[in-house]
């Protein structure tokens, strides 16, 4: 099964990757056209597009001018080690064993803003663009008119590839709009993680988000490959939760003792 995620604004360039097995980019001429519209716009328009501060928007523009490829370990870090956050905390992709790296390629894709889809050992340079960004491009008034097109046949080959017509969306919704969800072949398993508080289970996003990184590694780990597996997850104290779930929406429950 082929399981989606979003990345993260947070990125690590400073420790160095575990693994020497690296790839490229699938879109690089995509990004590449994305970041020649983007260097053209000042730190103050930067900040303006995407809502940051003067600070943020002044990094973010140099890191515009300096992305160039060829991109190699002395410039560039595998996707899945370099995005940092709360899914990524769960991921713990730089514990992966080679073994386990070879499983996600082929088996886990990232959603990215600049570089459209991307594989866990993909490289990338620093960067920060978000798939809701307004950004003006030939294809429409934002990112979502410039990937759709892209991603969702991309997705369609990744999922043949992985071997199941089963695609376990970990990703957050605004990534998740950038797929034509109709043009899928495949049936979409949604997993929702809902936290006990106050004696209520509900959604909370700091904790919802590491369990998607949780689940992610569990699936590689366990190289699970059909969705009544999905139900067997019992991470950080998660258990499915049948009678919250509903059809292809499958909700996991924490008590607050287990966290």
């Amino acid at each position: 099964m082929l399981s989606v995620i979003s990345p993260a604004k947070t990125l690590d360039f400073e420790t160095p990757p575990t693994t020497k097995q690296v790839t490229q980019p699938d879109f690089l001429k995509h990004s590449q056209a994305l970041i020649t519209i983007l260097r053209d716009y000042s730190p103050q328009q930067i900040s303006e597009l995407m809502g940051i501060s003067d600070k943020l928007a002044g990094l973010n523009a140099a890191r515009f001018e300096e992305w160039r490829p060829p991109f190699t370990l002395s410039n560039a870090k595998p996707a899945a080690q370099a995005f940092q956050g709360d899914v990524y905390t769960g991921l713990q992709a730089e514990n992966f064993s080679e073994a386990e790296n070879r499983y996600a390629q082929s088996h886990l894709r990232i959603l990215s803003g600049l570089y459209g889809l991307l594989r866990p050992l993909d490289l990338i340079q620093p960067y920060r663009l978000e798939m809701g960004t307004k950004l003006p491009n030939g294809a429409g008034k934002d990112l979502y008119a410039y990937w759709k097109p892209i991603l969702t046949p991309a997705l369609n080959e990744a999922i043949a590839e992985s071997g199941s017509n089963v695609l376990v969306n970990l990703a957050s919704n605004e990534y998740f709009k950038a797929v034509d969800s109709k043009q899928l072949n495949a049936r979409i398993i949604t997993p929702v993680f809902k936290d006990e508080k106050n004696g209520t289970f509900k959604i909370i996003s700091f904790y919802a988000k590491k369990a998607r990184g949780l689940m992610s590694a569990w699936m590689i780990q366990q190289q699970v490959n059909d969705p009544e597996e999905l139900k067997a997850f019992d991470v950080a104290g998660y258990r499915f939760d049948a009678p919250a779930s509903q059809g292809d929406t499958f909700v996991f429950t924490r008590k607050e003792t287990d966290r």
